[in-house]
């Protein structure tokens, strides 16, 4: 799988998280340059995932929250914030999220690829959620 990947900041948490996709087997698509502000990060990441560079995002900042707001900006972009493994799992599952944004501030290393692992071993959206992620798309492409 291909992921976008951006990060205002690089610590152990960044590292291991991209240490693991490419573990993974995943083709990771470095988004990050110098000097951008973390609101352009997210907007990158969404971009690729939105265009088709990539098939699903990751980004984080001190919170996870500005950047996955700067991607939820780009149209078609589900951008969700988690902290443990059901929330992530529940993003894909449940609303079909296609961005997954991190604190690289507050989770572990071994947290923060707990909470990846759940965000990717969802291959599909529940089907009995279809009406419901319908709505929250037309929600976000069609104001």
């Amino acid at each position: 799988m291909r992921i976008a990947f951006a990060a205002d900041d690089e610590n152990e948490t960044t590292r291991a998280v991209v240490e693991h996709l490419v573990s993974g087997g995943h083709e990771v698509l470095d988004v990050r340059a110098e000097h951008v502000p973390w609101p352009a990060l997210g907007e990158r990441v969404g971009r690729a995932v939105v265009d088709g560079a990539a098939d699903l995002g990751v980004v984080m900042c001190w919170t996870g929250t500005g950047t996955a707001i700067a991607a939820n900006k780009v149209p078609g972009v589900l951008a969700a914030v988690a902290w443990d493994p059901w929330i992530a799992r529940g993003a894909r599952l449940w609303n079909d999220a296609n961005v997954l944004a991190m604190s690289l501030k507050r989770l572990a290393p071994d947290v923060a690829v707990e909470v990846l692992q759940a965000f990717l071993d969802v291959p599909a959206p529940d089907p009995d959620e279809a009406e419901n992620i319908a709505l929250l798309r037309r929600s976000v492409t069609n104001p």
